[in-house]
């Protein structure tokens, strides 16, 4: 299948928070200009190697893309357009922005290039907590930010929050729901702590200095999460993820459901004509390789025993589950007939169960969903 998604990765930040593990550099000294054209000449040799189709839905991530100055934006959204030019009517084009990051001038950019939706890293209300995890934004900035963004006439919004913070407390977390929600947004990525290798917070986790929230707090989060949420009007539409009805991120939706997209930039992923693959991270590293064609690092042609499991694993995310007809239309096989046992296990304990057409997480399995989702893995028959 052609993508009909795009992912472009802006790998700048004014700084690095100390949980992000992501492909991004502070931004001083970096050679964004050069980036930039680099990301054109990396759009000229993929659009030339994979034609694109009508694309439905853009997702510029980072790093922080709303640091970009109002010319550079320019740039970058002129160079999506002349490369990427059919557009669906109804497309999804998201930018995530740190609040403070966006102004009056650079909300116009990415408007007149057809940005209709801003995912803002809130990540908590907690004015200390914010500094404790290396967040350089205030409280204040948040809100002006989302008024900001409607003012400019873009009122699709989605605000990341994170639970299992260090030194956060679950009333630490009501109030960051409730602020959250006060503001309205029409989508909440909600996400726990998860301390990678290599951050600032897993240095000082080994040291001892990184005083975490204990599992059964950390799980009392997330069920007031759900709680709140639901209270609200949100529907959990994903493990992480609530929306109003017709706010689901359509982007996020399509690495769910296992469809191809085409991933640009330093250290990005993409996924193509049954290949995935991963640029290379560095930014000077990733200008001189499009020089040359394009900057990939690795790539590896997907067997149907891994496509398989992916449509699992990555598919139970979602509340909808995996559809056993769309399944057996992928594949020409039933899920029974590749995962049998597995399935027949999970739903014995209570993890997994059948509903029509598709299969779902039971509440207990949205809690132990990394051990259903391993489950699967290698076991395609």
């Amino acid at each position: 299948m052609t993508p009909r998604a795009i992912y472009i990765h802006i790998p700048f930040c004014s700084h690095k928070c100390y949980y992000c593990d992501f492909t991004a550099y502070v931004i001083n000294g970096q050679p964004v200009d050069e980036y930039l054209e680099a990301l054109e000449r990396e759009m000229a040799h993929t659009v030339a190697e994979i034609p694109p189709d009508r694309i439905e839905t853009i997702f510029i991530g980072g790093g922080t893309p709303s640091i970009l100055s109002p010319d550079q934006l320019e740039r970058l959204m002129n160079a999506i357009q002349t490369y990427f030019p059919r557009r669906a009517s109804n497309q999804e084009f998201t930018v995530e922005a740190n609040p403070g990051t966006v102004t009056p001038e650079k909300l116009a950019v990415m408007k007149q290039g057809g940005v209709n939706r801003l995912s803002f890293g809130a990540q908590t209300f907690r004015r200390d907590l914010l500094a404790r995890i290396g967040r350089v934004h205030t409280v204040e900035e948040v809100e002006r930010s989302v008024e900001a963004a409607r003012a400019a006439g873009i009122d699709n919004l989605s605000l990341d929050l994170m639970f299992g913070l260090p030194d956060q407390t679950v009333e630490d977390m009501e109030e960051s729901l409730q602020r959250g929600i006060a503001l309205a947004p029409d989508h909440f990525s909600v996400y726990s702590l998860k301390v990678e290798e290599g951050t600032r917070f897993h240095h000082q986790l080994l040291q001892g200095k990184l005083p975490l929230p204990s599992e059964d707090d950390e799980l009392e989060m997330y069920q007031l999460t759900r709680k709140r949420m639901k209270e609200a009007g949100y529907r959990q539409y994903e493990v992480s993820n609530f929306s109003r009805p017709g706010r689901e991120s359509r982007h996020n939706s399509v690495y769910w459901l296992n469809q191809p997209y085409y991933g640009l930039g330093a250290g990005a992923h993409g996924y193509a004509r049954g290949v995935r693959h991963a640029n290379v991270r560095g930014v000077r590293e990733y200008i001189r390789r499009t020089r040359e064609g394009r900057p990939v690092a690795e790539s590896h042609q997907v067997p149907t025993h891994e496509e398989m499991e992916n449509q699992f694993i990555l598919g139970l995310r979602l509340a909808d589950g995996v559809s056993s007809s769309l399944f057996k239309k992928r594949f020409g096989k039933e899920p029974e007939t590749v995962f049998g046992p597995v399935l027949e296990s999970l739903k014995h304990r209570g993890l997994l169960q059948q509903k029509k057409d598709a299969y779902h997480l039971t509440e207990q399995g949205l809690l132990f969903g990394n051990e259903v989702f391993a489950a699967f893995l290698g076991e395609a028959v």
